[in-house]
């Protein structure tokens, strides 16, 4: 005969040491529960097999109805964790394990029987089972492997549940083999859940790596890509542009005078000032890339039609900018931007080339006066830079701005006149 009051001894100290762990890990991050509620999972099952396995010792009504409910509780909080683990809402459902238990375990020939005991206890772990299934299968199954298998873990679980519970039920066993049977069914289900815990920790390690990952490919002030991520994005951005036959363009931003707005503001101002620009020029850049080149320079890849395109996505981050108000609470910060932007067909464009033929063209574009775009077309973009120290502010097209426009009509207007 299987010795139960043994099994659930081991169960119940390994159970209180993984509470531990999962306690000492909410520690380091207590906003996030998901070990909170894993731990409070653990503990609730250490207790509860640890009442059931002092039924000789406690009042039958601790050992059998408290005991396993707090048990089924413990199943619901390990629901509870795989839906924090998703930030999702927690559900009314999690809480079926134990309400099945209650729902039946009262009943005079469930209550007085213990072979329909062990039946009922194994119903209610099926549904815990299935409601772990619910929890890990959705979001997310197609985009983490092991998320797959961890529902099927669960399934086998709430299967082998099923059995138990099925048997009892059929065959009408005696105490000893329901005894049996129930000690069958706990080390299946005992093995599944050490390799559904396996399964968890791949999941958080993997969930992590690409946390970190994206760390490093990330601006920790602004929130947009770093030199490194949006370096990353040129293969695909030009590969877009070549299936929709379109030209791959670099748009290159220098936030004008910004050592004065250091100087004025303070270090906290000038921070302001840049998480606004990334913020709203990141708006314009969505089917792009946009990053942080560093200190106060960005850049975006992105594809365009044609050269009239690129030029307006430049004005428009430009005026933009220049119309939003960027405030730090004591003052108005005046900002504006100079913008360098070149051009090149999917199949000619080259990474380093374009960026090198944006620069100058940022630098014409601050040789100009600052608060303007400069464009590069494609002939001056595969142009090789120039022999001198500093690039020819000569070359290339000056946008006209928004003001030099409205300007224009009016000259236009009055000469019409």
């Amino acid at each position: 005969m299987f010795n139960v009051t043994t099994g659930l001894a081991i169960w119940c100290s390994e159970a209180l040491t993984l509470a531990l762990v999962a306690f000492i890990a909410w520690r380091h991050n207590v906003r996030d529960k998901t070990y909170f509620y894993w731990g409070l999972g653990f503990m609730l099952s250490g207790i509860g097999f640890g009442m059931v396995a002092l039924r000789a010792y406690i009042p039958s009504y601790l050992s059998i109805e408290t005991g396993n409910t707090i048990a089924l509780f413990g199943q619901s909080a390990w629901v509870a964790g795989y839906l924090a683990l998703d930030r999702r809402k927690i559900e009314w459902w999690v809480l079926l394990p134990p309400a099945v238990w209650l729902a039946g375990v009262f009943l005079p020939w469930v209550h007085d029987d213990y072979p329909n005991r062990v039946a009922l206890y194994n119903l209610a772990s099926a549904t815990g089972a299935t409601a772990l299934t619910m929890a890990v299968s959705s979001p997310g199954l197609n985009r983490e492997s092991v998320r797959a298998k961890l529902a099927v873990m669960f399934i086998l679980q709430s299967c082998i549940s099923f059995v138990a519970a099925g048997a009892i039920a059929v065959l009408s066993p005696d105490d000893m083999t329901a005894a049996n049977i129930a000690g069958i069914a706990a080390m299946g289900t005992a093995l599944m859940l050490t390799l559904a815990c396996a399964l968890t920790v791949r999941l958080i390690m993997g969930r992590s790596e690409q946390k970190l990952r994206l760390l490093s490919l990330t601006d920790t002030l602004t929130g947009v890509l770093n030199r490194r991520g949006l370096f990353s994005q040129f293969t695909r951005i030009q590969t877009k542009a070549f299936d929709e036959n379109r030209q791959v363009a670099v748009l290159l931003f220098d936030l004008d005078n910004f050592k004065r707005i250091n100087d004025r503001f303070g270090h906290q101002g000038g921070d302001t000032v840049l998480t606004v620009f990334a913020r709203m020029a990141q708006q314009f850049t969505p089917a792009g890339a946009f990053g942080r080149m560093g200190g106060e320079e960005f850049a975006a890849f992105t594809s365009v039609s044609d050269q009239t395109e690129a030029e307006a996505l430049a004005e428009t981050i430009r005026t933009e900018f220049c119309r939003v108000p960027v405030s730090t609470g004591d003052a108005i910060i005046p900002a504006t931007v100079s913008i360098g932007v070149a051009l090149a067909s999917p199949i000619e464009a080259n990474m380093d080339k374009l960026v090198s033929a944006a620069d100058r063209a940022l630098y014409a574009a601050k040789a100009a006066g600052r608060n303007c775009t400069v464009t590069f077309g494609e002939a001056e973009a595969a142009a090789p830079p120039p022999p001198e120290e500093k690039p020819d502010h000569t070359t290339g097209e000056l946008v006209p701005t928004l003001d030099d426009q409205i300007h224009a009509l009016r000259r236009v207007g009055s000469l019409g006149r």
